[in-house]
């Protein structure tokens, strides 16, 4: 599976917050979300963001890619950084 680590628009009009999911890439934008990794909220101030660290970083080492904006949210969070050393660790 081509998986997608991606921001899910969730909230009203003026008022969105957006989930972090796992998708399909092959599937359509608006398909069944494999996995719900976290939550970001934009109109606080600062904006704030939960995210699972464990199951995202399962998810990119076993080969999602994430968009740009939920590449950033999960760099804030210190994923990618760990992410980096995982795939690079020398056994």
């Amino acid at each position: 599976m081509a998986a997608k680590i991606r921001l899910k628009k969730v909230g009203r009009k003026g008022q969105p917050s957006y989930r972090v999911v796992v998708l399909d890439g092959r599937k359509p934008r608006d398909a069944k979300v494999v996995a719900d990794l976290g939550h970001y909220d934009p109109k606080t101030n600062p904006a704030t963001y939960t995210i699972d660290n464990e199951t995202a970083l399962k998810w990119l080492l076993d080969g999602a890619k994430a968009t740009k904006a939920a590449r950033n949210i999960l760099s804030r969070a210190g994923v990618m950084a760990t992410w980096n050393e995982e795939r690079y660790r020398k056994d």
